[in-house]
């Protein structure tokens, strides 16, 4: 997929604290976006997304908020796609394409799976200054 995020006509940035209602507020918001770009809830591919960024930030919860009292969820869609990026200030970026295993139940292997069986994308982008990161997952429509 060679969409470039920035294109994209819709977007949403959230930020919240890095505890666990952060993942309900999350989605909320999410299905409120959809529905005011005219994504369909029911569209095959929001259930996925949804828990896709459920799984991102349940990680961000768990593993960076004793760096990161703060995260940041950004959300944009267009035409063909959906995008959202979860970002944390912990410097540690996870190796996503090395989740996947056999048998995974939970976290970046059950992201992973999800994304690679929507055809979609995820990459993990470092903050210029090293002490945080962002990871994006771009889906198809």
């Amino acid at each position: 997929m060679s969409t470039q995020l920035e294109t994209l006509p819709y977007r949403h940035v959230l930020t919240l604290p890095s505890e666990p209602s952060a993942v309900r507020i999350a989605r909320e918001t999410a299905e409120l976006a959809l529905v005011e770009w005219r994504i369909g809830l029911r569209h095959p591919t929001v259930g996925p997304a949804l828990l896709i960024l459920s799984e991102l930030i349940t990680n961000s919860v768990r593993h960076a908020a004793v760096l990161s009292p703060q995260l940041t969820v950004t959300y944009a869609a267009g035409r063909d796609c959906l995008a959202f990026a979860v970002h944390d200030r912990h410097p540690y970026q996870p190796p996503l394409y090395g989740s996947v295993t056999g048998g995974s139940t939970g976290g970046l292997g059950t992201v992973m799976e999800l994304v690679h069986g929507l055809s979609g994308t995820a990459v993990v982008r470092p903050d210029a200054d090293g002490g945080g990161k962002s990871v994006w997952i771009t889906l198809p429509l």
